[in-house]
């Protein structure tokens, strides 16, 4: 159905009622909710626990659940009341909407009202509606009419909201009760679409080699409904969900931030594996709604800024290419942030000579342990360079080959920098390369990748040299 059409029709398709007018909204009611929990989780699911204080009656009842989720996991609820048992649950999730009380119209009569932009003269007609599908087909006495959004003041009145509409996401179960009476029900269900994500903020002081760090937890509500009041808990780690396989490939990518992970327990509540953040007051957390709250401000952390080059293979760069600025600092207890960081984009600042603060990159962490140590790479060094060369390549025999390498690195600011160039590619699975010759002494990191930490001075250059051999 083309809803576009239906959607610039606003004035058309009315609220409806019985015999209403269309022009007389109806009153939005309250919330249904009782005394929400809210435990969000970072990989598009949460947790709604919703206790309401119901009358229920005796024998087979049914009662509605109204203000639920709209993505609802209908598999996942749990119901749970005293002396009563759960024969048959259905989630209504057909909302009323303009478009969808069009479509249930199909096949009955409505009325249609046109306005006389003129003289203002209302007519009112009785059509039937025929097909909703790339427009309203209507019949009308002996004639076929398609509804033309045409911009003439016009508008539909229905008889009656059909039964499958509801206003709001509403759960419906029929309950076996012993007995009758007003009683807790403790309703509980998985649901997709409210999410959250973290965001931080690092001001980065180069005299003083510090940082301020202030980290944000961002929600989104695209659920449908709003939570009023609700606790709220968010959970930081990733569940595993039901599609998930256990089967990935772990390819080689470039070192991500996280240097080396930390050993520090934070002094924070866990779950499992999971660390937990709860929201220190209730929160209202609106359909359509994206709501920052702060959890992390700390000042004075100890970082450096400091310069890396990764060459991905042993091969030559035609230009040189320029090293990565990287922003390095720890989230340890003691000259660190001193928390567990949820996964999350940090964004840095650092102050020009006018004292105002610059945005200068960003970067994305992972969940990382306290205690770890990271290294945010936030851009392009724009005077610090290296190229790669391959001086001589010389097979030794039909499997085993020789690669005499270079790196120039040049350095066109005042103070001298340290640039740790990495040399990856090392270990592909079908081959083994080893150093066998090297004008520094280098770092293994792992089977694929070495280290040299190069010393670079003020306005100058420096050759660093390795030789490689690679047998298949």
């Amino acid at each position: 159905m083309h809803r576009r059409h239906l959607a610039t029709l606003a004035v058309l398709i009315a609220a409806p009622a019985a015999a209403q007018d269309a022009s007389t909204p109806p009153a939005i009611a309250p919330s249904a909710q009782g005394d929400v929990s809210v435990t969000i989780y970072n990989n598009d699911v949460a947790l709604i626990q919703d206790v309401r204080a119901l009358d229920f009656g005796s024998g087979r009842v049914r009662q509605e659940f109204p203000d639920v989720s709209a993505a609802i996991r209908p598999e996942t609820v749990v119901l749970s009341v005293a002396d009563a048992a759960i024969v048959e649950q259905n989630f209504d999730y057909d909302l009323l909407s303009p478009s969808s009380l069009m479509e249930k119209a199909v096949g009955e009569t409505i009325t249609i009202v046109r306005t006389n932009p003129g003289t203002g003269a209302e007519t009112r007609e009785r059509a039937r509606v025929l097909a909703v599908n790339g427009g309203v087909v209507l019949q009308i006495g002996d004639r076929i009419e398609v509804l033309r959004d045409d911009g003439l003041p016009a508008r539909a009145i229905f008889d009656r909201v059909p039964a499958s509409l509801r206003a709001r996401p509403t759960l419906s179960v029929t309950l076996a009760s012993t007995r009758a009476g007003r009683r807790p029900a403790t309703l509980s269900y998985l649901s997709g679409k409210l999410g959250w994500s973290a965001d931080y903020v690092a001001l980065f002081d180069s005299a003083k080699g510090t940082i301020d760090v202030q980290g944000w937890i961002t929600l989104k509500n695209d659920t449908g409904t709003t939570f009023t009041d609700a606790k709220t808990l968010l959970v930081a780690g990733d569940v595993a969900g039901g599609d998930d396989d256990g089967n990935r490939f772990n390819y080689r990518q470039r070192q991500g931030p996280m240097r080396a992970a930390g050993t520090e327990t934070a002094g924070r509540e866990q779950l499992g594996d999971f660390y937990l953040y709860p929201l220190g007051v209730r929160t209202t957390i609106a359909d359509k709604q994206t709501k920052q709250v702060s959890f992390l401000d700390v000042g004075g952390t100890a970082a450096a800024a400091g310069y890396e080059y990764q060459n991905n293979w042993l091969g030559t760069q035609v230009d040189p290419q320029s090293a990565a600025s990287v922003l390095r600092f720890s989230s340890a207890r003691a000259g660190g942030v001193g928390d567990a960081l949820p996964a999350g984009t940090v964004r840095v600042y650092q102050r020009d000579a006018r004292g105002q603060a610059q945005f200068t990159g960003e970067s994305r962490i992972p969940h990382t342990p306290q205690g770890s140590s990271i290294a945010l790479r936030t851009g392009d060094a724009f005077d610090v360079k290296v190229k790669p060369t391959v001086v001589k390549r010389t097979a030794l025999s039909p499997f085993r080959w020789r690669t005499d390498m270079s790196y120039t690195l040049t350095n066109a600011r005042p103070r001298p920098v340290t640039v740790d160039v990495t040399q990856s590619g090392l270990d592909w699975g079908y081959d083994d390369t080893r150093i066998v010759a090297e004008s520094q002494k280098s770092e293994r990191r792992d089977s694929n990748a070495a280290v040299w930490h190069v010393e670079v001075p003020a306005n100058g250059s420096v050759t660093l040299t390795a030789s490689f051999d690679t047998r298949y």
